[in-house]
């Protein structure tokens, strides 16, 4: 019985280590998936704070100098492209979408009279 106990033991062996290095393997995996899902969600949340707060500082700055709206929303773009490249890297907003945020700080900043404000380009 000894011997019939070995050889089945010995057949059965290779498959259940199979099933277990790929049970390990599948939760490895998994485990790897949720750090990378949250890590990357704080990483791209920090990328996003760190755009809308260099478009702030952008728009501030640009007022401080006296631009008008247009010169002030393209000034704000400029400092962030310069400021948080990494960010404008990992989240890749167009420009349309730039100028958006852009247009929202400086009617933060205004108290919403952005759209009153010259229509200059000076720089």
């Amino acid at each position: 019985m000894s011997d019939l106990f070995q050889t089945f033991i010995g057949a059965i062996l290779p498959t259940v280590l199979d099933l277990m290095n790929l049970a390990v393997m599948a939760i490895l995996g998994w485990l790897a998936s949720l750090a990378r899902d949250r890590w990357g969600v704080e990483i791209q949340a920090r990328h996003r704070e760190a755009l809308h707060s260099a478009l702030m500082s952008g728009i501030e700055a640009a007022l401080a100098r006296g631009l008008g709206h247009n010169a002030a929303v393209s000034d704000a773009i400029r400092h962030a492209h310069e400021s948080t490249p990494d960010a404008i890297d990992v989240l890749k907003p167009n420009l349309k979408v730039l100028q958006r945020i852009a247009e929202a700080k400086l009617r933060m900043v205004t108290g919403g009279a952005g759209g009153t404000l010259p229509d200059t380009t000076a720089g």
